[in-house]
């Protein structure tokens, strides 16, 4: 099989590994409806364009498992990457000004961002807010989605509703590695740009884990 047929099915395994962290064949056959069989060829083949790698788990009393994740060429496809250019520029940068001179640029690069994210989501309720800087942020290449945090969770005080805003991927992880400072940004971004509310880091890509993710309440 090509690396160009069904890419429907490869594209859903990649869009569920990185929203999972990672999954055995079981999980995605279940997940998608189809025979291990058959997602074994597909993982093969993704394997074989180095989209995903695979490490040995072992469960209960059985044989190990294969567990499937994406490899950094694989996160790097989704979506597409834009920002080698940024990087570079800024490196030449803070070549040229010096790394203080360079933070300054990208903090005010954010709070511009913030400002404008503001106008954007509007004066509704937190909740239509939260959605619009979603909506925003998903057309920015962040696979990106909200819910709602239920009255049992521990995240949850009991009090006003609160949200959590979960982001799969990293659109700018390239320039993060480089200037990591910009993802300290983000929280104080958010916070402007939805009003009168806090914003605590719940989860973070830079941490090693395969998703961020923002806990918002009102203040």
């Amino acid at each position: 099989m090509t690396a160009t047929q069904q890419p429907s099915t490869k594209q859903d395994i990649l869009h569920y590994l990185v929203k999972q962290g990672q999954a055995s064949a079981h999980d995605l056959a279940d997940h998608l409806e189809i025979s291990p069989q058959a997602v074994r060829r597909h993982l093969k083949d993704l394997e074989e364009e180095e989209l995903i790698e695979h490490h040995t788990a072992q469960v209960g009393m059985g044989r190990p498992n294969h567990v499937y994740r994406l490899s950094r060429k694989g996160r790097d496809r989704l979506p597409d990457r834009y920002d080698e250019f940024a990087v570079s520029l800024l490196n030449t940068l803070a070549e040229t000004v010096g790394p203080d001179q360079v933070g300054t640029i990208l903090r005010k690069q954010w709070e511009q961002k913030a400002l404008e994210y503001r106008r954007k989501v509007g004066e509704g309720s937190l909740q239509e807010r939260v959605s619009n800087l979603v909506e925003l942020r998903k057309a920015e290449g962040y696979m990106a989605e909200w819910h709602v945090v239920p009255p049992d969770s521990p995240l949850s005080s009991g009090l006003s509703p609160q949200y959590i805003i979960t982001e799969y991927n990293c659109a700018i992880s390239h320039i993060a590695e480089s200037f990591p400072t910009v993802c300290g940004h983000e929280l104080e971004m958010f916070a402007i740009a939805l009003q009168d509310c806090k914003v605590e880091r719940t989860h973070w890509i830079a941490n090693g884990e395969h998703r961020c993710g923002y806990l918002i309440r009102e203040a």
